[in-house]
Formats: C-alpha cells, structure tokens, sequence
C-alpha cells in the first residue's frame, strides 16, 4: 500500500512538472510568433547588419526614437547620422509575397490564399522623414527614406531603390557618396536629436501606443479606399459589385486587368 502511495505521488509530481514545462514551452512559442517578437526581431537584424557593414565612424546610429509632432509623436527605428545625409529606417518583418507600388496607400501580403493588406511603408516613413526634416532644419535632399523587410518573404512587384529585403538596404546606403552635410553639422545633428527626442522608457511607449491606436480607430470609421494591388498580376484595383450568382449585389475589389486577369479582393 505504501509503495503504491509513493509511486502515485511520484507520478503526480512527474505530471506537475511536465505540464509546467508545457506551460513554459506554450508561452515561449507564443511569444516567438507574436507580432511583438518579429518587430523586435527585425529591428535587432538592422541594427546588427549596420553595426558589422557600416564604418560607426562615418555612420552614427541612433535607434528607437520617438519625436514629438504636431499631433502627438512619431517613433522611428533607426536614424543614420553621416556627412552623405540622413537616413530614417523603417522596418517590416513579414512572411510571404508582397505587392506594392511607390505611390500606392496599401500595399499586400500574400501567404498561400489568404491576402491582407498593410499600410505602404514608404508613405508610413514620410512622416518620419518630415518630422525629423522639421526638427533638424534640413532640406529634402539631405534626409533619406530607407524601408527594410526582414523575415521569409518576397517582393512580387519591382520595388523603389530605398526598399529592400535583409542586408541589400547597407548597399543602397552606401550608395550615397555625395556629402550633403559637413563633420559640424553631423554633430549638430546628433545634439539636436538627442535634446528632441523624448526619453526613452515605458511611459513614452505608452503614450506613443495610445495615439497610434487612435488613429488606427479613426482610420477605422473613415470611408474605404482601393486597400490593395491585384495579387495576381500586381495592376491596380477597382471597386466592383457582383451581378450574379449567390453573392449579387455584394462588394468586391475587381482586377482593372480583366477579363485578362480576374484576381479579385473580397470587402
């Protein structure tokens, strides 16, 4: 009797065990696939990518920067500081084909058959870029927009110069061998920054969430626009309404290609 108490507790503290290592291992897992994780991640690719490739030298790195604006602040991931100007960096960590173009307000992320559509980057930076602009007092011609995807996906569509997967964006800025600003203003620039910038802490990211989730919710109630590029054939979109079958007289975003291509975007 009492060996087979002791083998039941053995057992019970066996089980205890095991199922706080499944615990750990589920939130572990959780949190490598969370949204949160790959930001980080890819935020720590870039910032790795120009620590070992670019000369800390010429390129001073700020990183993480949150900039008050007009209607409440800004958060960038890098700032590049050098005499062949300023590059903002913005990065994307996502899986899959994406679609975009230049001027387009969406781009699109394809994995298999299920399409989502996000904000295009390079529009998302140019709010970086003119508030750093402002703050700075600098001309166009000496600040640089650079976006960088990171993680397992792939561009479907030709892309700008100033967006590129993984390490292909060091060569774009290196490809900038014009100086556009003097070693003084270099320094003038990193003063400027570090006395603009809120301090770094988690009130700031609070309060930087917090507009940033009142805009997504204003965006929310505003009117529709064309969200994505054909995901098909990459041409832009149109709003149609179906005329026949099961889903008449429902809304639907219609290829401009067809009846050559009939990609076709449900909402």
């Amino acid at each position: 009797m009492d060996v087979a108490l002791s083998l039941f507790e053995h057992a019970q503290v066996q089980l205890w065990y095991y199922g706080k290592f499944l615990l750990a291992f589920a939130i572990i897992m959780a949190v490598l696939r969370s949204a949160w994780f790959k930001g980080h991640l890819g935020e720590f690719m870039v910032n790795l990518a120009i620590r070992l490739r670019l000369d800390k030298n010429t390129y001073h790195l700020c990183k993480d920067v949150t900039l008050p604006t007009a209607d409440g602040t800004t958060q960038i991931d890098h700032i590049l500081v050098s005499r062949f100007g300023v590059f903002v960096i913005e990065t994307k960590y996502l899986r899959g084909w994406i679609f975009g173009q230049e001027r387009q307000p969406q781009w699109t992320q394809v994995i298999y058959r299920h399409k989502k559509a996000f904000q295009n980057p390079l529009l998302q930076n140019y709010k970086h870029v003119k508030t750093v602009q402002d703050l700075l007092a600098l001309t166009p011609e000496q600040v640089h927009s650079v976006v960088v995807f990171m993680g397992d996906s792939k561009f479907k569509t030709p892309m700008p110069e100033n967006v590129n997967f993984g390490g292909a964006f060091i060569t774009y800025i290196r490809s900038k061998t014009t100086p556009v600003l003097s070693s003084e203003q270099v320094q003038d620039v990193l003063r400027r920054l570090k006395i603009g910038a809120l301090e770094r802490s988690r009130h700031t990211n609070k309060a930087h969430r917090a507009h940033v989730q009142a805009l997504v919710a204003a965006k929310v109630s505003a009117p529709v626009t064309s969200p994505v590029q054909c995901p098909k054939c990459g041409a832009d979109m149109v709003r149609r309404t179906a005329k026949r079958g099961n889903k008449a007289g429902q809304q639907f975003w219609g290829c401009t290609a067809y009846p050559k291509c009939r990609g076709i975007v449900k909402g």
